[in-house]
């Protein structure tokens, strides 16, 4: 049996899953999966790592479906409710889907798909008691297929077998220090890495409680944070943001109720983008708390943290995570110097099987030697990495230097009228790439000559950005990252 699935036997009387303002105990949701695998199996033996794709609020049925689906021998797709039908019909056809597990609410966005022939539909709130042979599901098995943003191409799907997903787990539990007494709040997106593993997983791993509030809300995540149960909590930095905006317009004996309870809390985590240093100090004085950086992707997992005890640093994601094999290397992959950049490479057993259905793309992510490459470029100094951008995206090419996107971002932040910023390249013929900033103010009179006067003392002048543009907000996927793809297209607009 699948560890996670068998490690809730343990557990089976304590409560597993909070959602919709109902509890569930570890029994309740290994029967209801049960349930959900039968009827995937429908009289057959083992679904041998059919794909499975489901959409549904995240909660209790999110979590017995996904387990359904690997009791009965499937692979995991889960997609995002937010998506258009477009992107969920590419997730579909792509990953090869046999069948689709849908709540009612979702039935009129996925209707157009009704019309292929070679899909399942199945609603969750048809299912009804089955009763049959669950089949044996090895850990080397394919378990789910998680699509990447699309950042850089297409979305590929990255696929993770259980033994993947079981390795980013327990190197979690060990470096946080999981116990079943944990109560974490899952304010996340449940087609992504970070909601799904550093969160949901590690939780029912471990015996602890998952709460689930179907949508980020600063209000609701304040009030449930002060009932004084959640004591864990994971988020993006964009939300962090919205939560201290919400903080500061409300009184001050809320205020002081709401820092508090935050207090109380043993860990909090932020991840799946850059953490402003500003938002990294403005939380601490809200609640108390040095925000734990740490570095992943859908391809990995986590393999950077800083320590759960220990100096944690603004701007750092501090070091390797237990059994994950880190090196700094070169455009020719050989090591640099302590202090030199160089692209994160990985080696563990938390990294991916495969890019399905993509061959040759899964082979290039790799060095010969077996490394797989992130793209991500850092430097370590001081004990710690330090993340200088995407090679694609974040590290601009300008008239002979490689210049990092996420350092001069850090600069415009400071300046009193920018609220946010993003920081990108633009193709030019002399420089190779000039540097542009799309900004969020807070005055529509920002006076661009003065801010490049003010930038003189702060940046040296090839760091400077040579245009801007004012924006009401940057550009965002679901997860909050900013898409740096579309900003470059706003500037040629």
């Amino acid at each position: 049996m699948i560890r996670l699935i068998k490690n809730a036997n343990n557990y089976l009387k304590r409560r597993a899953i909070i959602s919709d303002g109902a509890d569930y105990s570890y029994k309740n949701l290994l029967d209801a999966s049960e349930i959900i695998a039968l009827h995937l199996l429908n009289s057959t033996k083992d679904l041998n790592e059919a794909r499975i794709a489901f959409i549904v609020q995240p909660g209790f049925d999110y979590v017995s479906i996904q387990w359904g689906i690997w009791r009965a021998g499937g692979i995991a797709v889960p997609l995002c409710i937010s998506h258009p039908i477009a992107s969920i019909k590419y997730v579909i056809e792509d990953s090869q889907v046999s069948t689709i597990v849908f709540s009612r609410e979702y039935e009129t966005l996925i209707s157009p798909l009704h019309g292929n022939p070679e899909l399942r539909f199945f609603c969750i709130e048809e299912f009804n008691s089955k009763s049959g042979i669950l089949p044996i599901i090895d850990d080397n098995r394919r378990a789910m297929i998680i699509y990447t943003s699309g950042t850089t191409g297409s979305p590929k799907g990255v696929v993770s077998t259980h033994h993947n997903i079981e390795a980013q787990i327990t190197s979690l539990i060990v470096a946080w220090e999981w116990n079943q007494n944990d109560h974490i709040l899952n304010v996340l997106p449940m087609h992504h890495v970070h909601g799904i593993v550093n969160v949901l997983c590690c939780a029912l791993w471990i015996g602890a409680c998952c709460e689930f509030l179907d949508k980020f809300n600063p209000e609701k995540t304040f009030n449930i944070f002060c009932k004084n149960e959640v004591n864990i909590f994971m988020a993006v930095p964009t939300i962090y943001f919205k939560l201290i905006s919400y903080y500061n317009e409300l009184p001050g004996d809320a205020q002081q109720k709401i820092s508090e309870s935050l207090k109380r809390f043993r860990l909090m985590v932020s991840g799946s983008a850059a953490l402003p240093i500003s938002i990294f100090e403005k939380w601490k004085q809200i609640s108390g708390h040095t925000l734990l950086e740490r570095y992943g992707m859908t391809e990995i997992g986590m393999a950077i943290s800083n320590p759960y005890k220990g100096e944690r640093k603004a701007g750092y994601i501090g070091q390797p995570l237990p059994d994950v094999q880190i090196r700094l290397v070169d455009e020719n992959d050989l090591g640099v110097y302590e202090g030199d950049p160089g692209e994160i490479q990985i080696k563990g057993t938390n990294v991916f099987k495969e890019y399905w259905g993509k061959p040759t793309e899964t082979l290039e992510s790799f060095t010969k030697d077996g490394w797989f490459k992130t793209g991500d470029i850092s430097i370590f100094e001081n004990g710690s990495y330090k993340i200088l951008g995407r090679d694609s995206v974040d590290i601009i090419k300008s008239g002979g230097y490689k210049i990092s996107a996420l350092e001069i971002e850090e600069v415009l932040r400071l300046h009193p009228q920018i609220k946010d910023c993003a920081v990108v390249g633009l193709p030019d013929e002399e420089w190779g790439e000039i540097i542009a900033a799309g900004l969020v103010v807070s005055d529509k009179e920002l006076n661009l000559i003065e801010l490049t006067e003010w930038l003189k003392n702060k940046l040296p002048n090839y760091k400077t950005p040579r245009k801007y543009i004012i924006l009401d907000d940057l550009p965002r996927n679901v997860m909050g990252k900013v898409t740096k793809k579309e900003l470059i297209s706003l500037f040629n607009t």
